[in-house]
């Protein structure tokens, strides 16, 4: 079930992307900058100012330029997995086309257990089915807005965490290592993190960075937490006792960070929530967070309640 729950979710968050990349170009950006009110567990102060210059251009090629080398990503267990070739598209944005040969004697489910873009942490939108004895042709997408979020602008590594796993009964075929794709532009990546806004945690390779609120996020309002992890670890943040303005929520946020890598990600604030509380901007906010090792789920850290506000 837990498997069947995961292409599920995968098929929606494609549709969703889908949908998202469509009224992108229209949709109004209303953000504000995060500013502790507090002590807490914060120990950061406000690094971006009223004057702040726009974040500098992080390369000036267009992304349709990018290409690969053909390549082998994984050979496993009857398992042929080929990247051919870099593309992009209007709708979808840019992704690595791939050959999934299935030469075993069951109905296999391929999809990641993690995708890395320019040391970034990126959602994958990959499920492909392919029936015993069959191949297909898929593509992998690179979340565009979560690369914007990222402030990449040019694609100069993929890093890729396959798991396969019986269409059938769900149970675990294999999960790969990691896998590289050097792009063209490798040589050029810019991995330099905009790591500007307020410091709400720092501890033991542990930083979590908030940055800007968005009121006319997708689902209603979202909060921008930059992560990164230099603790040894794969680890998993998620957020616990959310109030916005005084009045207790319920988040959505659980983000999972390779050692060594950095994540940008939204708590997302369901606007049918804050409508039933009345709620008309984002002023006071206060949460906890729960981290923990991404291996083992053991908790690692769990904070004292952090407060910030909204300007």
């Amino acid at each position: 079930m837990k498997r069947k729950f995961q292409v599920m979710t995968a098929v929606l968050c494609m549709a969703l992307f889908a949908l998202m990349a469509l009224g992108s170009g229209s949709s109004k950006t209303d953000t504000k900058e995060i500013v502790t009110s507090n002590n807490g567990d914060a120990s950061g102060t406000k690094e971006n100012g009223d004057n702040e210059s726009p974040t500098p251009d992080k390369g000036n090629d267009d992304s349709s330029a990018v290409t690969i080398g053909e390549q082998v990503l994984l050979d496993k267990g009857g398992i042929v997995i080929t990247a051919k070739e870099y593309v992009s598209d209007i709708i979808w944005g840019d992704g690595i086309k791939l050959l999934v040969e299935n030469n075993t004697d069951k109905a296999v489910t391929v999809g990641c257990n993690a995708l890395i873009v320019n040391n970034c942490m990126i959602s994958d939108l990959f499920v492909a089915d392919v029936a015993a004895g069959k191949k297909s042709n898929e593509v992998m997408y690179l979340s565009s807005s979560e690369l914007k979020a990222a402030g990449i602008d040019s694609v100069g590594q993929v890093e890729i965490y396959f798991h396969v796993y019986d269409s059938d009964t769900y149970e675990d075929i294999l999960d790969s290592e990691h896998v590289t794709i050097k792009t063209s532009k490798f040589d050029n990546m810019d991995t330099t993190p905009d790591d500007s806004g307020t410091e709400l945690y720092n501890k033991d390779g542990i930083r979590i960075v908030g940055k800007t609120v968005d009121e006319n996020s997708f689902w209603g309002s979202a909060i921008l937490l930059y992560c990164e992890n230099k603790s040894g670890k794969n680890v998993g943040i998620s957020v616990e006792d959310m109030s916005i303005n005084g009045f207790m929520l319920s988040p959505f946020f659980s983000t999972t960070v390779y050692d060594g890598k950095m994540a940008f990600d939204e708590v997302t604030v369901f606007s049918s929530e804050l409508e039933e509380n009345g709620i008309e901007e984002i002023n006071e906010v206060e949460l906890k967070f729960r981290i923990f090792d991404a291996d083992t789920y053991k908790t690692i850290a769990e904070t004292d309640a952090i407060s910030f506000s909204a300007k």
